[in-house]
């Protein structure tokens, strides 16, 4: 087993701070040493390893790909010392740090952000930086802490909690519905202009989702000349704005259908859902702060999904 004395143990977190920051000047102002100090340091810490770590030029710092995994694993080991201090010394119900989530645009917007402000002034101590993109990311390799995601994860390095099973409607604006018939039947929808959303991860168009009369699961394809490509918030507006039908989540379109903006059709059927997963890395030790963010989470949204029943 490798010993780690002071000075091996200050190199890393010296390390850690240059590549959180991108400079070995931000490290030292934000440690109060000198930028000398933080090279010497690193540079001793690679001798050790025997490896690069960082990417020099002139003008900036580059982690290697040895870099990368290095840091990773040193992030999360300094995390779970600092951790078990405040657990020894009764501060764990404070807990602190930056917790990194990558979530969906259409789940941010109308689920996650609304719900941060009151997760702020309960944990003020944690620091929430937020990847809201509908693009596919390699979770633990980008440094996610969590994620929330569609469906469940092939990843074995992942851990996935059920948020909820959101349910799917029709909807279109009044607008529209003035020029065209309102549909009945699935089959009906040929007859319309339906926008379709182009997944990112795939390039194909999402289908839209339904349940027939026996209560089997179908997919509605068709090809649209009304098609909408990274931003699926996009379809929602041009729906608002009498552009077509478009399928979308109730907890999404309820606000516009209490405005009077848009308009449920086909609610004879019975609705078909999507499920919404939180993930996070399937690691021994489960940080306080993902620990609780999770808890306060699923908690908000079983509340939301009460509420609205």
């Amino acid at each position: 087993m490798r010993h780690f004395d002071s000075v091996q143990l200050a190199s890393i977190e010296l390390f850690c701070k240059a590549a959180e920051l991108g400079s070995f000047t931000a490290a030292a102002e934000g440690l109060g040493i000198t930028p000398a100090s933080v090279s010497r340091s690193i540079g001793r810490l690679e001798a050790r390893l025997g490896v690069r770590l960082f990417a020099r030029t002139t003008r900036s710092i580059k982690l290697t790909c040895e870099g990368e995994l290095y840091y990773q694993h040193c992030q999360q080991a300094l995390e779970q010392i600092s951790e078990v201090e405040r657990m020894i010394t009764g501060d764990q119900h404070s807990p602190s740090g930056t917790l990194r989530i990558s979530v969906g645009t259409p789940y941010a917007h109308y689920r996650l952000l609304p719900l941060l402000p009151k997760f702020q002034a309960k944990y003020p101590q944690i620091e929430i930086e937020l990847n809201i993109s509908n693009r596919v990311i390699d979770f633990v390799e980008e440094g996610f802490d969590l994620a929330i995601r569609l469906g469940i994860p092939k990843d074995s390095r992942l851990i996935a909690r059920t948020l909820e099973d959101a349910t799917l409607g029709v909807f279109a604006a009044p607008e529209y519905l003035k020029h065209y018939a309102e549909p009945k039947t699935v089959a009906a929808l040929d007859q319309h202009q339906c926008i379709q959303f182009i997944l990112p991860s795939t390039g194909r168009a999402m289908p839209w989702i339904f349940k027939d009369s026996h209560g089997n699961d179908f997919n509605y394809g068709f090809k649209s000349h009304r098609r909408v490509y990274d931003d699926v918030m996009g379809c929602l507006t041009w729906a608002k704005a009498g552009g077509g039908l478009f399928q979308i989540y109730h907890f999404i379109a309820q606000p516009a259908v209490e405005r009077g903006e848009l308009v449920e059709v086909l609610t004879t059927l019975t609705p078909r859902t999507r499920r919404f997963s939180i993930l996070y890395p399937q690691n021994r030790h489960m940080s306080a702060k993902i620990r609780i963010f999770v808890d306060f989470l699923m908690q908000e949204i079983a509340a939301l999904q009460h509420h609205a029943s």
